[in-house]
């Protein structure tokens, strides 16, 4: 049986789900599909305990106007990323401690993690027009709409909006072969933003680093967390620290005793007792990286032309931060580039309407 609908939003992140909501304050019948069991994809915020913690995005900045409006109209929590003290430097001599924090910078943060950006969209949304963990298979084009193929469910439509990343919608996605080669190729070879990272945030009983006057910021040369920072609450609970590992292309996962033992060798003792060590490698994470996502690394392809202008005869939309020449990688970029879709659907339709 198929349903038939003005958008098909692939991708619950924060992309889609403004899409989707700008869409219906437009009017449209819409729909959106989201592979996994949550929305928000790479806004990611688990609950621990009584805190929320970021395992994907964790911060934005004061010159990135859609975010902070978003934040603003939904009256959303935010706070500063913690700067203040000396920031620790490790490289095969050991750790030298830098005066003055050289490694963040002001961004803001919310008391209820990035995630409740994607939340706060869902309740803008008819609840029935979002399906969790229904992935879509296949896109095919029509004389005169696109059928949509996923795993619970069918639909006709006008339009689709790809609010995933391009290269994760060519590997999980059947398009056939009616997307131009050339947009096949550049598809294939645009980075995953964060997909061939490995988050890992300590959580602990206080931010004792701010004891000896530390910024919680570090950088090594040696790993496997080549950057370090803050990720504590407003004033400093729930007590944590976050870093990066970025694993080349075969290498093994992070292991927590070689994390434990970098945060003891640069922040001594206490940093090896966490509460909970939380890790996050986004290359095994289907929905957002493709197989060999270590390799791609052609950053240049990220707002690229081709993805300014909807593809299959204007029906085909591509809205992932990726695809943003605003802000590409960043929760800004994300919303821009749905911002940008959205203006692609309905100038289209108001164009069909006038017969223009």
């Amino acid at each position: 049986m198929t349903d038939s609908v003005d958008v098909v939003v692939i991708g619950a992140g924060p992309a889609g789900l403004y899409t989707a909501s700008q869409l219906v304050v437009a009017g449209l019948d819409i729909v959106v599909l989201e592979a996994r069991d949550r929305v928000g994809g790479r806004l990611h915020s688990p609950v621990i305990g009584s805190a929320r913690f970021d395992l994907g995005a964790t911060w934005f900045w004061d010159n990135e106007p859609l975010v902070n409006q978003l934040v603003s109209d939904r009256s959303l929590t935010t706070f500063a990323q913690h700067l203040d003290g000396d920031m620790l430097f490790q490289t095969g001599a050991g750790v030298e401690r830098i005066r003055g924090n050289q490694l963040d910078a002001p961004a803001s943060r919310l008391v209820d993690g990035m995630q409740s950006i994607a939340e706060s969209l869902l309740e803008e949304i008819p609840a029935e027009a979002v399906r969790l963990n229904d992935p879509v298979l296949s896109i095919s084009p029509h004389e005169q709409s696109l059928a949509v193929e996923a795993k619970g469910s069918s639909w006709s439509t006008e339009h689709v909006v790809l609010a995933v990343p391009p290269a994760t919608a060519l590997n999980t996605i059947e398009l056939g072969r009616s997307l131009p080669e050339q947009l096949r190729n550049l598809a294939a070879e645009t980075p995953v933003w964060m997909g061939a990272a490995t988050k890992i945030v300590a959580h602990y009983q206080r931010p004792f680093w701010r004891d000896s006057g530390l910024a919680g910021a570090a950088f090594s040369h040696l790993g496997p967390l080549r950057e370090i920072h803050d990720m504590s609450g407003p004033g400093g609970d729930p007590a944590a620290i976050f870093g990066f590992a970025q694993p080349s292309a075969g290498a093994q996962p992070v292991t927590e005793r070689d994390v434990l033992e970098q945060l003891e060798e640069i922040f001594g003792p206490y940093a090896a007792r966490p509460i909970e060590l939380l890790v996050a490698d986004w290359r095994t994470e289907q929905f957002t990286s493709p197989p060999g996502v270590e390799r791609l690394g052609e950053y240049q392809t990220y707002g690229h032309r081709l993805y300014q202008q909807p593809a299959l005869d204007g029906r085909l939309h591509w809205a992932s931060t990726e695809t943003s020449v605003v802000a590409p990688g960043h929760t800004e970029g994300a919303l821009a580039a749905a911002s940008r879709a959205v203006g692609e659907i309905l100038e289209g339709r108001s164009t069909v309407r006038s017969g223009s």
